[in-house]
């Protein structure tokens, strides 16, 4: 999966993702994307007022955070999970707090924003 600004997969600044009522305060949501052979993959996180965007994927592994389970919260919802093998994520910054990942390890930002009640892309 490539996460590269160039991907051809990644939709551009404005794409409407949701409503931000689509999401639950705290929640998540992944999005995924093909155009051709390439796939952008990226998830939202909703915590209170603050919203942010990843690349959805670990940076240990490489490989989608959530999984079959579609969930990229911890039960309590107060950290981003791996469920490929329990690394654990802040919220507000993607920087890794627990798990085989070196705690320097971040998750890549997607930027997004909220305009007029939708999640966009920004």
């Amino acid at each position: 999966m490539r996460d590269a600004e160039d991907n051809p997969a990644r939709p551009p600044p404005g794409t409407v993702l949701c409503g931000l009522d689509e999401i639950a305060s705290p929640g998540s949501k992944g999005f995924r994307w093909r155009e051709g052979d390439a796939m952008f993959a990226g998830f939202v996180v909703r915590k209170g007022e603050a919203l942010v965007g990843y690349v959805d994927s670990c940076p240990h592994a490489g490989w989608p955070l959530a999984g079959f389970a579609g969930r990229y919260l911890t039960r309590d919802n107060d950290l981003i999970l791996c469920s490929g093998h329990a690394a654990l994520f802040r919220i507000e910054d993607g920087g890794c707090v627990a798990g085989p990942c070196p705690t320097s390890a971040r998750l890549t930002p997607w930027p997004v924003a909220v305009r007029d009640g939708q999640i966009v892309t920004a």
